[in-house]
């Protein structure tokens, strides 16, 4: 969670977790839906993105319903973090279960589609080109812990084991 750069892809506010993971392919499994993610707003976005890409979007990120497959769907691509000035609580939740970094910064609107950013997740900091440098909200300690382990039930697991196997 360092200086290494990351392309943007960008979207604007109010996505919803329909756009992210379609009603249409639900019966899938997240490899399938992550084939068709944004494909209504962004419809490069999912042959396009590559591993440790970021997604800068508006504010309300992740409103709809409460669908884990809208985050799974990010995470499979390999976006390394969403950068938006809100999100919905339920996609904010899943995602860091899921692994998948969320940073809340109110000053992303300067953010530009193709840019390449660096992001330090533990300093609540996105630098853009010409080092500028955005604030990000602080992230508390546990979830990027969880971040860190891959989300939340590969974190349980990695306790469980360190505590069978001493």
């Amino acid at each position: 969670m360092g200086a290494e750069l990351h392309r943007v892809w960008r979207v604007g506010p109010d996505v919803d977790t329909d756009a992210l993971a379609p009603g249409a392919w639900m019966q899938h499994g997240v490899e399938v839906i992550a084939q068709h993610c944004l494909e209504s707003l962004l419809p490069p976005f999912a042959t396009g993105v590559r591993p440790g890409d970021v997604l800068v979007a508006g504010r309300n990120f992740g409103i709809g319903s409460s669908r884990e497959q809208a985050a799974a769907a990010l995470r499979h691509l390999g976006i390394a973090a969403v950068i938006a000035p809100s999100y919905s609580g339920l996609f904010f939740r899943n995602a860091f279960n899921l692994g998948l970094l969320l940073l809340t910064c109110p000053g992303c609107d300067v953010i530009h589609e193709g840019e390449r950013i660096a992001f330090d997740a533990r300093a609540g900091t996105v630098t853009r080109p010409g080092d500028q440098v955005l604030k990000a909200e602080p992230i508390p300690g546990f979830l990027l812990d969880m971040i860190e382990a891959g989300g939340l039930l590969p974190q349980l697991q990695q306790r469980f084991q360190s505590r069978t196997n001493p």
